[in-house]
């Protein structure tokens, strides 16, 4: 029998709310998993094409907002470790339309995304088994992903902590492989040097505006820096493990992505790396064929596999919460803040599984018309999401600057000027994506959205009123 709950003015649990049974280290593999995605295994590639050697450049500026983010987030959510993260904190120092509309819109993008992971998920199967109708693998890994999310969440927390740890070795491995290949060379294969840097038309062969265009795969592929908010509410030491998790992703962040892309334009040509979305094309496999690695395109293939099926874990947990969290205050139907009686919130759940299957249906029948669409929304809605994030640390700041109040635990070094350049960068991320091929749909499905959700949420206050 499931059972209402919540959550009290600290954050933790009131009457039959939800449990703190997250250790430290799951929190910490939680926030990086959510930061490795796909994105990096296979959109670098897109990514190296538009900008060159230069996209180097590209992931170190992102790194920055993201690390920024990070920071505010860990800033903020120490103080108010609430169920939904970042949307309460929205809704109290910036308003109610901003915590709904953060909220929805969030929620929308993470389902396109779980949608589009299930079925990269099932075509990363079809690379062993190409006679397997797609459908197939796309349906057992939905009920196992929405199974592993209606347990308790330290079940939960295990499962991504060993998902998330396979990504972390392999791109560790990739790392050192590349350097020593770099300095020092392989069995058989002499030091290739840096000359691929520059040797390819130069170190930036389509000029500075194509690493600007860049930013935005660049920028997509660092989506899910925010997740590690989410599981404030859930820690079971929030001001100890959230602040160590966003410090721990500072260093992770410049080892995986910008050190990943140098290795990457060190050893390659950047015009033969492919821009296709094949797992076999992808840099890593690339790079582990050229290194004499045998079965190069079988092990990233299970990698992939992993980081498909541990972001599509993650964005469960986090969509399921954030529904929770709009039902507890009022946004959602109350019956969605329901809880199971281990504390997990299956009925905000049963709605995000709602979404992964009209999403990954879309992806599996409508691939080339309707799928776009729902891929710009996912982008659109999450750098909205960031924008918001930004702003709610701003609102923060001042109040407890207004107030007297005593000074986080955790605090995001230079701000608010930091906070306002972090704001600026994503905000002109988002300006660029109507020039950009892979994401120019996302304002024509994006802003409609968000007028919908801004029309619903002055619909429910007048209901509310009346």
């Amino acid at each position: 029998m499931d059972q209402a709950g919540g959550t009290g003015p600290d954050g933790s649990p009131s009457g039959g709310g939800l449990r703190r049974d997250l250790s430290g280290r799951q929190v910490g593999m939680i926030a990086i998993g959510g930061a490795i995605g796909t994105g990096l295994f296979l959109g670098s590639g897109l990514a190296i094409n538009i900008a060159g050697p230069a996209v180097i450049i590209a992931y170190a500026v992102a790194a920055f907002a993201a690390l920024a983010l990070a920071y505010a987030l860990a800033e903020m959510v120490v103080v108010h470790p609430d169920a939904g993260g970042f949307g309460p904190i929205a809704q109290r120092y910036l308003g109610g339309l901003a915590g709904f509309v953060q909220r929805w819109i969030y929620w929308a993008a993470q389902v396109v995304n779980i949608g589009s992971e299930v079925v990269a998920a099932g075509l990363y199967v079809q690379f062993w088994y190409p006679q397997l109708p797609l459908w197939l693998p796309v349906v057992v890994f939905s009920v196992v992903m929405l199974a592993i999310n209606a347990s308790a969440v330290k079940y939960f927390g295990e499962f991504e902590y060993w998902f998330a740890l396979i990504k972390v070795v392999t791109i560790v491995v990739f790392v050192l492989l590349g350097i020593t290949y770099i300095v020092f060379g392989l069995p058989g294969r002499p030091a290739t040097g840096v000359g691929a840097l520059t040797e390819h038309d130069g170190f930036l062969p389509n000029g500075i505006g194509a690493v600007w265009l860049a930013l935005t795969v660049v920028t997509f592929s660092y989506l899910g820096t925010e997740a590690v908010a989410v599981t404030a509410s859930e820690s079971r030491n929030p001001r100890r493990d959230v602040p160590r998790a966003a410090r721990n992703m500072v260093l992770r962040l410049g080892l995986f992505y910008v050190l990943g892309m140098l290795v990457v334009v060190s050893i390659l040509p950047w015009n033969q790396v492919s821009t296709e979305e094949d797992v076999t094309e992808s840099p890593f496999v690339a790079l582990f064929a050229t290194a004499g690695i045998p079965a190069a395109a079988g092990i990233m293939n299970f990698v992939v596999l992993t980081a498909a099926l541990s972001a599509m874990n993650t964005n469960l947990y986090v969509t399921a919460r954030m529904t929770y969290s709009l039902a507890v205050d009022g946004y959602a139907p109350k019956w969605f803040a329901g809880l199971s009686p281990n504390g997990a919130p299956r009925r905000a759940l049963l709605l995000s599984a709602g979404g992964l299957v009209l999403a990954a249906g879309i992806s599996v029948f409508a691939e080339s018309t309707a799928f776009p669409l729902l891929l710009g929304l996912a982008l659109f809605g999450a750098l909205i999401t960031w924008l918001i994030i930004f702003a709610s640390h701003l609102a923060f700041r001042r109040h407890r600057a207004a107030h007297d109040l005593p000074a986080s635990p955790v605090r995001l070094p230079g701000a608010p000027v930091t906070t306002l350049l972090a704001m600026l960068f994503v905000a002109a991320v988002l300006l660029t994506t109507p020039f950009t091929e892979q994401f120019n749909t996302a304002w024509k499905a994006g802003v409609p959205f968000l007028l919908v959700l801004c029309l619903a949420y002055y619909l429910l206050r007048r209901r509310a009123a009346g």
